[in-house]
């Protein structure tokens, strides 16, 4: 099964906007965080739900500041293929 990056950006987003209960429609990648309210906690809470659904690690140090830092990253260290 191959996983395409529109995949993981609609459930990056669907795991960001089900933490404060905003219209996925609402999160444009270059949106901040800050903007919608997200404290450190909420960005937390969607770095471990992040890992646990993509099987990856984010590690402290990686900047995220936008709805678009999740995407990339996760985009960007999937595996794209599952057999």
């Amino acid at each position: 099964m191959l996983i395409t990056d529109t995949a993981i950006e609609k459930e990056v987003i669907r795991i960001i906007s089900k933490t404060k209960e905003i219209k996925a429609d609402r999160l444009w990648a270059d949106r901040m965080l800050k903007d919608f309210g997200f404290d450190i906690v909420d960005v937390v809470d969607i770095i471990l739900e992040l890992e646990k659904n993509f099987k990856i690690t984010i590690p402290d140090e990686v900047k995220i500041d936008k709805v678009g830092d999740f995407v990339k990253y996760v985009a960007s260290h999937t595996v794209k293929e599952v057999s």
